[in-house]
């Protein structure tokens, strides 16, 4: 059967009956809001927990899954959230239905900052810490796909970083797909702009790659305070990241680590066939770096044991004779030690980015779609007005805000959705 292997993962008993969450919840702030749904910080008064209480907008919901043929039987958020079990991933208790017909999750509260945050103000929690974020990202990454989901949204204000052990955890699951061909099918174009892959913008069949690319640019993002390409503000720009290459994470980092450096690079390959094949080499790749930059007191290897995949891809294309210098996985790239990274050009600073993108499955739209508080970047210049893609045209427009909850400084960032976009949640409280 096509998707036999879904069949493993919804446990009807974890869905609750209709619930009153007013009286299942004592509801003590909100402390997310996005587009298709808002989040509370709650008191389950079941268990006594403090919870995140996440109720999804009945009909935007509905829009959107309503993209998907029928036949298809997308799952829900609910359903594909209460089968994740990762230390990387947030944790889903429980997942049912308000009174008012409402889709809501009970999930684990996390204690701490959105990644987007600390991209923003690279302080010193960033900047001793990017290597094991990278690592954790990419484990969570590696779980996804190893249980065939797909998750089509992987971006810093989808990560949150818990305060007291700085462990990644990666959120909403509302445009995760299964990894099977009807869902790997032209057609859908839905993620966050600045990170979506060329192949998804330009409607052709996609695979697990498009979160390698969207890891790639977070990655990039982490290290920079920027993106790769110049931030989607226009049609122009928003191709851009298609038609031109990316920029080098040299040029914007001098001294970075070669090894790290060329894992990201190879990861913004706008074709998937030059990209990362998986996750898994990647993971080998910065377990390496981070065995030879941070060995333990003991002298014992830090990185865990690498798959059989991974480390063929990283020995398949070396050559006969042994060259000075770190070898990368899959294609066999050796970086000699001949090449003093002091002698680097200096940074190109670029522009800052700016006001985001929301891109619906038959359209882009531009406009300010982030509530929450202003992310620590400089001004960028006026917002250009809003740009409309659809299947027969283009159009241009007036960006028009949402009639969502919205507050008097929105946040620049890029999300996608049905019409008014995906919102980022504070920063100190993540959409969960």
């Amino acid at each position: 059967m096509k998707f036999k292997f879904l069949n493993d993962f919804f446990d009807p008993r974890k869905r609750l009956p209709k619930t009153d969450i007013t009286r299942r919840f004592e509801l003590i702030g909100r402390v997310g809001q996005g587009s298709m749904s808002r989040v509370w910080r709650a008191r389950d008064t079941k268990s006594g927990k403090i919870v995140a209480l996440k109720v999804l907008d009945k009909e935007k919901t509905k829009r959107f899954e309503s993209r998907f043929a029928p036949e298809l039987k997308k799952p829900s958020e609910g359903e594909v959230a209460v089968t994740l079990k990762h230390p990387h991933v947030v944790q889903t208790f429980e997942w049912g239905t308000t009174l008012e017909g409402e889709q809501f999750l009970v999930m684990e509260f996390v204690d701490g900052l959105g990644l987007s945050y600390l991209v923003d103000v690279q302080n010193d929690v960033m900047q001793k810490n990017r290597l094991p974020f990278m690592i954790q990202l990419g484990e969570a990454i590696h779980y996804f796909h190893e249980r065939q989901w797909i998750h089509r949204d992987i971006c810093p204000r989808n990560i949150m970083v818990s305060d007291l052990d700085l462990q990644i955890k990666l959120i909403d699951f509302g445009l995760v797909v299964p990894n099977t061909a009807p869902f790997r099918a032209p057609g859908n174009r839905t993620g966050t702009a600045n990170y979506m892959a060329p192949e998804l913008i330009k409607r052709q069949t996609t695979d697990q790659r498009i979160d390698i690319f969207s890891f790639a640019v977070t990655c990039f993002e982490m290290y920079t305070r920027r993106y790769p390409w110049e931030a989607a503000e226009s049609l122009d720009t928003v191709l851009n990241h298609i038609n031109s290459p990316p920029l080098d994470i040299r040029e914007v980092v001098p001294g970075i680590d070669e090894q790290v450096a060329a894992v990201i690079m190879k990861g913004l390959k706008a074709n998937p066939k030059d990209r990362w094949p998986s996750i898994d080499p990647i993971l080998y790749q910065l377990r390496e770096v981070q065995e030879r930059l941070v060995p333990t007191k003991s002298g014992q290897p830090m990185r865990k044991k690498a798959t059989k995949s991974a480390k063929k891809s990283a020995t398949s294309a070396k050559s006969t004779a042994p060259i000075p210098g770190i070898t990368i996985a899959h294609e066999g790239i050796v970086l000699a030690d001949d090449q003093p990274e002091t002698e680097r050009q200096s940074p190109a600073r670029s522009k800052v980015p700016t006001p985001g993108i929301s891109l619906a499955d038959e359209e882009i739209t531009l406009a300010n779609d982030q509530p929450e508080k202003p992310r620590a970047r400089p001004k960028a210049k006026a917002p250009t007005p809003g740009i409309a893609l659809a299947d027969e045209g283009i159009k241009l427009a007036g960006d028009e805000p949402a009639t969502d909850s919205r507050t008097a400084n929105p946040t620049p960032g890029i999300t996608f959705a049905e019409e008014e976009g995906f919102q980022s949640p504070p920063d100190t409280a993540r959409e969960q």
